[in-house]
């Protein structure tokens, strides 16, 4: 395993740890996309399927159960536990244009027509998009608190180094995946904007909320539709 690849790991690690301790501390789900978690929660199950089947390493294991487990117990926090602090007002990004044209694009463009290949790959395809509802939620509220601000900083850093992670293996290993590279790099042009204001407004990290440059402006932000760890068989989201 690369250093590129295990600091992708634990940046994902950290994000959602970051989340989760933002809300048992806080007692409060108040600027955190539950639509969000939900697809997260959905990208994990169906891409650790062949945790029934296979036994790759006590790292990859590991690893699987803690996302799933984490995603789960975020899911329950926000719907559940702590739903009267849940603001689905703003949440309202309509998720089924997600869900449904992924689904046939995992039908259409796979490695193996088979159920576990088709699900995998759903599952790297909508986890390119499944931070939508979550930045579309800020677009629309026009802050969101320090702490979210972080959550989504170390979600875009796991992705930038799981980039180079490929690259690194495509000169070194041979390894190239199509599939997982080009989710990969539309996951992280989705972060681009974010994070080029969590680099240049260092200030905004030690406020209590976070602007975006668009809703400085006083516009509203439009978000179109445009993989943790996601190497097929050594890591933990790539199975």
């Amino acid at each position: 395993m690369n250093i590129f690849r295990l600091t992708g790991d634990l940046s994902h690690l950290a994000a959602i740890i970051i989340l989760l301790l933002k809300i048992w501390k806080s007692r409060s789900c108040a600027g955190i996309s539950g639509k969000s978690q939900v697809l997260f929660a959905l990208v994990f199950t169906t891409r650790y399927l062949d945790l029934l089947t296979s036994f790759i390493s006590l790292y990859n294991t590991t690893m699987k159960v803690i996302y799933i487990g984490c995603s789960y117990a975020t899911v329950y926090l926000i719907y559940m536990k702590l739903k009267a602090t849940y603001d689905g007002n703003h949440d309202t990004f309509r998720v089924e244009f997600l869900i449904v044209p992924v689904g046939g694009l995992a039908f259409l463009v796979n490695h193996d027509f088979s159920p576990l290949e088709i699900l995998w790959t759903f599952s790297i395809y909508l986890e390119s998009v499944a931070i939508l509802p979550q930045l579309f939620m800020i677009s629309k509220t026009g802050e969101a608190e320090t702490i979210t601000t972080h959550y989504l900083f170390f979600l875009g850093l796991y992705r930038a180094l799981y980039l180079i992670n490929w690259i690194w293996r495509f000169y070194f290993e041979g390894f190239f995946d199509m599939i997982a590279i080009v989710a990969g790099v539309v996951q992280t042009i989705l972060y681009c904007d974010f994070f080029y204001l969590y680099v240049t407004k260092g200030e905004a990290l030690w406020k209590p909320t976070y602007q975006p440059r668009s809703a400085a402006r006083g516009n509203h932000v439009h978000v179109s539709t445009r993989d943790a760890p996601m190497d097929r068989h050594l890591i933990p989201i790539g199975r």
